[in-house]
């Protein structure tokens, strides 16, 4: 088991990672919400599915996504149908538009990746995908994690800021699109 350092610096890097999220999510057209990625690279990598599907993927409240998949209709992006299995329920699935957006972000994402990590080499990209990869799935099970009680005694030292938490998320996902970040935090697991 690695040392307490260890883990210690590796919220460090997680919190630094935040810069690269922003710069991902910079990439994107300005009238692009990054609640609407997120909610397109879910449904571009599991296919069509139901609403509390959805919001279970992207770790957030149902309300959350709620508004998140209503701006991606009105924009043309996703169509809503009837469940065959539920009628009360709607399929959510991506349009030919949003194809073409989810496929946009990709290539924007891509190619910033392209010029930001022209100096690695493929083994070192390969083994960085295969270690994102790796903690995504550490992390995938969507459950909060319970906050531990802090022993009695004196107040313990500062710790280092927790990481931005969301993101393109993620994601095997595509390295941009990722995350809604209005006032409410997500995790989206890796799989989302």
């Amino acid at each position: 088991m690695a040392e307490q350092a260890q883990y210690e610096e590796l919220v460090r890097q997680l919190s630094a990672f935040s810069a690269v999220k922003r710069e991902l999510r910079r990439s994107m057209p300005a009238d692009f919400h990054s609640g609407s990625a997120a909610v397109l690279t879910a449904l571009g990598r599991h296919g069509a599915m139901r609403m509390s599907r959805l919001a279970e993927l992207l770790a957030v409240d149902l309300s959350v996504t709620s508004r998140q998949v209503a701006q991606a209709v009105e924009l043309g992006w996703i169509e809503r149908s009837p469940d065959p299995a539920d009628k009360r329920s709607r399929i959510l699935r991506l349009t030919p538009a949003g194809r073409v957006q989810l496929d946009g972000l990709f290539r924007r994402a891509t190619r910033l990746l392209t010029e930001r990590l022209d100096d690695w080499s493929d083994d070192e990209i390969a083994l960085l995908a295969q270690l994102m990869s790796r903690l995504r799935e550490s992390f995938s099970d969507c459950r909060p994690t319970p906050r531990a009680t802090p022993p009695p005694g004196p107040a313990p030292a500062a710790a280092p800021a927790p990481p931005e938490t969301a993101g393109p998320s993620e994601a095997s996902e595509p390295p941009a699109p990722r995350a809604p970040q209005d006032t409410e935090t997500t995790r989206t697991p890796a799989n989302a």
